[in-house]
């Protein structure tokens, strides 16, 4: 054997996922903090922190996201927060960014949401992944999944019969809680969810505000049900993710549920229309890849790019 097991395990990479509500005094100090630490350790990946926290998805060598997350436990009020592994590495990101914002997520709602040491105030109870499917085994129909993510995630994977809200960023949400539409749920028990559970804080506490009597969070969002699950639970599909990968599976038997634009088979592939001025993120599967007139969200996209082309010689 040429390479030594422990030069095999120092080489592995992975991504880790995190968030944390609490005060941050001084986000721009901790903005250049987290960047001096991740560039040290060469790790990428990006950050968003605020006056509310800090929420981050970095990847790099296993080891070097272990001194990563020990150095971050010693901040103030970061001590323990839920850490996520998954599966990937640095190569999934182009760089190392670390942002300041008015709000972790863009709800917009920074007037009504407040945060305490405890984290957001208000915010629905957190369910493990046993005690989603406790929940949904003892109460049934009653029990509703509210997806707190964009239309195009909920595509390609969600948890079974979901309320898919009409959204295309999450500044949508507030207007879709306040039309009405989902009166009727107020009185049922709901299980919000999202990706790793940052966004489920604040919509749990925005739709607790507007009625919604009794409303969950999944721990972790749906990577920890899905580490604990797979595809032998609720969750079906792929789970879309914002970096390189684009998606990820549970297992070697997820579900397709994704549907391909053009041709309407399975797929859980996204690509971008060709047209630059759409740039839509849309489902081609692989079949139709092949044909260069696919590429585009639809045939009127395709008309305004080759009429913006210049004519040959």
């Amino acid at each position: 054997n040429r390479y030594p097991l422990c030069s095999i395990l120092s080489v592995m990479e992975k991504i880790l996922l995190y968030y944390k509500f609490t005060p941050v005094k001084d986000p721009e100090m901790l903005k250049l903090w987290q960047k001096t630490l991740c560039d040290s350790l060469n790790l990428h990946g990006r950050i968003l922190v605020s006056a509310q926290g800090i929420n981050g998805t970095v990847g790099g060598d296993i080891e070097d996201l272990k001194a990563y997350v020990k150095k971050t436990k010693e901040f103030p009020g970061f001590k323990d927060i839920l850490w996520k592994w998954s599966e990937g590495g640095r190569d999934n990101f182009p760089r190392m960014s670390v942002k300041v914002k008015k709000e972790l997520v863009a709800f917009e709602t920074w007037d009504e949401i407040q945060v305490d040491e405890k984290g957001v105030v208000g915010t629905g109870p957190h369910l493990k992944p046993h005690e989603v499917n406790e929940l949904v085994s003892q109460y049934g129909d009653d029990v509703v999944f509210f997806d707190g993510r964009n239309q195009y995630e909920a595509a390609v994977g969600r948890f079974k019969n979901a309320v898919v809200p009409d959204t295309r960023t999450s500044r949508d949400f507030k207007r879709e809680l306040e039309s009405g539409k989902y009166d009727n749920l107020k009185n049922k028990k709901v299980i919000s969810y999202c990706t790793g559970g940052v966004r489920c804080e604040l919509l749990s506490a925005m739709m607790k505000q507007r009625g919604f009597k009794d409303v969950y969070q999944i721990d972790g969002g749906i990577v920890k049900y899905g580490e604990a699950y797979g595809d032998d639970g609720l969750w079906e599909g792929n789970l879309y993710v914002f970096d390189g990968r684009m998606g990820m599976n549970f297992s070697d038997h997820a579900k397709v549920i994704g549907q391909c634009i053009h041709c309407k088979g399975k797929t859980s592939n996204y690509e971008n229309c060709a047209n630059p001025a759409c740039n839509d993120l849309v489902l081609i599967c692989e079949a139709c890849l092949t044909d260069p007139a696919k590429r585009y969200h639809a045939e009127d996209c395709q008309k305004k790019e080759v009429a913006r082309e210049p004519a040959k010689a």
